[in-house]
């Protein structure tokens, strides 16, 4: 009987030690979460503005936004239109566009963000990439790619033989609904023609 105790508290005491040291270990892995450095993020609104619009300027684009809290934080933005058209609050990180914009010449603008401690011009945040998106508004007329279409049709012919085919182009934004459809219409000779959507 007693060898079988003794057997029975060999068995019993590497179990004991094992949940000690999985107690142990749980206890290192939590600290080690708990001193771990928090991840930051930006966090953005979208970005976008309207082109041409008619009000004062500057007018308000979005806003950059990061998680970092520092009293001496100072958003700054870089690129190639950046503090030229487009400037930002270096405290709330409100964006504003100082020019009135044409989509049709330009579409969207990349910029850079970045969030620095104004007392020695330190890094807080890994700079962000991010892109102002000009709206479109159907603001141009459809052109003719060319002055004169030159058309010909044999004498006597059917009623809906085709003549010539004309072709005008609009300069907005096809995916909007509209604003780049183009449909034709005969103002002189309608007695005589009638032209269709295509031309």
């Amino acid at each position: 009987m007693s060898h079988l105790i003794l057997l029975f508290s060999l068995f019993l005491a590497p179990a004991f030690a094992d949940r000690g040291g999985q107690k142990s270990t749980q206890n290192l892995c939590s600290n080690d979460v708990s001193h771990k450095r928090q991840k930051r993020d930006w966090i953005w609104n979208q970005m976008h503005i309207k082109e041409e619009i008619d009000a004062p300027l500057p007018h308000h684009v979005g806003k950059i936004t990061s998680s970092v809290r520092n009293n001496n934080a100072k958003y700054i933005i870089e690129g190639e239109y950046a503090n030229t058209i487009f400037k930002v609050e270096e405290t709330s990180g409100d964006v504003y566009a100082f020019e009135r914009l044409d989509r049709e010449k330009k579409a969207e603008y990349e910029l850079t963000a970045l969030i620095i401690d104004r007392t020695n011009n330190r890094s807080l945040e890994r700079p962000s990439k991010f892109i102002i998106k000009v709206y479109d508004i159907n603001d141009n007329a459809p052109v003719f790619v060319q002055k004169v279409f030159n058309g010909s049709v044999p004498e006597m012919s059917p009623v809906g033989t085709s003549v010539t085919k004309v072709t005008a182009v609009d300069a907005d934004d096809p995916t909007v609904s509209g604003h780049a459809t183009v449909t034709y219409e005969v103002t002189t000779g309608g007695e005589y023609f009638t032209i269709d959507d295509s031309g």
